[in-house]
């Protein structure tokens, strides 16, 4: 598997431009239904989201872009370690103030999510997504490419929760296959998907 020459590492000033291309590729995600139930609030706050989490997990991590960053690709790396006490109160109080009413469905989505992840050392795909208006192109195959070809090189296992099940079949494309359903008190269903190396 090789890398596209034309995908790349985002800078940190092209994040709030991937924040809202990814912010409008999960406008009708059932999670982002689920969190944000009003659709007039929802990108705006979905947008904001991201940019709280796309540094949480890119400290240690990678972020893959198109070179008109219509389409991101946001990976955790193993072995990343701990947030500091500061950092995790910044990040808490941050998506705190987003969440808003929604923190209790929020923390219902975090504690599924986390009682299904696997435990060992992996890639954590995070967030992939493509602004609505480019999909279909062959965006999302191809940022995700360098991630996936180190996990091939170095051995290394790969893990996503697909929270669309019409997505499955793009995901086992790749090598990735479920192994299980993470569904969330009085909100939607996840699938876990691991991936090991080729």
């Amino acid at each position: 598997m090789e890398t596209p020459s034309d995908v790349r590492e985002a800078r940190l000033d092209e994040r709030r431009a991937l924040s809202n291309s990814l912010a409008l590729a999960f406008e009708d995600d059932p999670v982002s239904a689920y969190l944000y139930p009003d659709p007039s609030t929802r990108v705006s706050r979905l947008r904001k989201s991201y940019s709280v989490i796309i540094p949480t997990l890119t400290r240690n991590g990678a972020l893959h872009c198109d070179p008109q960053l219509y389409c991101g690709a946001v990976w955790q790396a193993p072995f990343a370690p701990a947030l500091s006490r500061v950092a995790q109160l910044i990040f808490n109080l941050r998506m705190l103030r987003n969440l808003g009413s929604a923190l209790g469905r929020g923390q219902r989505l975090a504690d599924a999510m986390l009682a299904s992840h696997i435990r060992e050392p992996h890639w954590y795909l995070g967030i992939l997504g493509t602004r609505p208006d480019q999909q279909g192109k062959g965006l999302g195959s191809r940022v995700l490419s360098p991630v996936l070809a180190r996990c091939n090189r170095d051995g290394s296992l790969a893990y996503l929760e697909s929270s669309k099940e019409s997505n499955i079949p793009f995901y086992q494309r790749h090598g990735f296959e479920v192994t299980g359903e993470i569904r969330v008190p009085d909100g939607p269903t996840l699938w876990a998907m691991r991936r090991e190396p080729r």
